[in-house]
């Protein structure tokens, strides 16, 4: 289960890079490297977590023989709409690890 705590201070403009983070990949790395998005923990937080989860959900849905791809879209797509709601999604095992590694 996902827990998340909703957080009101954060901009549209965080939402919206949280969003396009855990959607397309490609753009987490790219919030990586703009200097002004990768100091907003919000918006770092979930590039980083998003790109964790997109590589998990490969080596699973490889695995898996695609299963694992479905479901993991599908879990990643319910996280992307609660970043944009404004919620620090917690997803279990990952985050606690992206933490310990601090790349968070």
């Amino acid at each position: 289960m996902t827990q998340h705590r909703l957080d009101p201070e954060l901009t549209s403009d965080d939402k919206l890079w949280a969003l396009l983070s855990w959607l397309f990949w490609p753009v987490a790395i790219i919030v990586l490297l703009m200097e002004d998005k990768k100091n907003q923990p919000f918006i770092k937080y979930n590039a980083v977590l998003a790109l964790a989860c997109t590589v998990l959900v490969y080596v699973i849905g490889t695995i898996t023989v695609g299963c694992g791809l479905i479901i993991g879209g599908l879990y990643m797509l319910y996280l992307a709409i609660m970043a944009f709601q404004g919620n620090w999604v917690e997803v279990p095992w990952l985050s606690g690890f992206v933490k310990d590694q601090g790349w968070v």
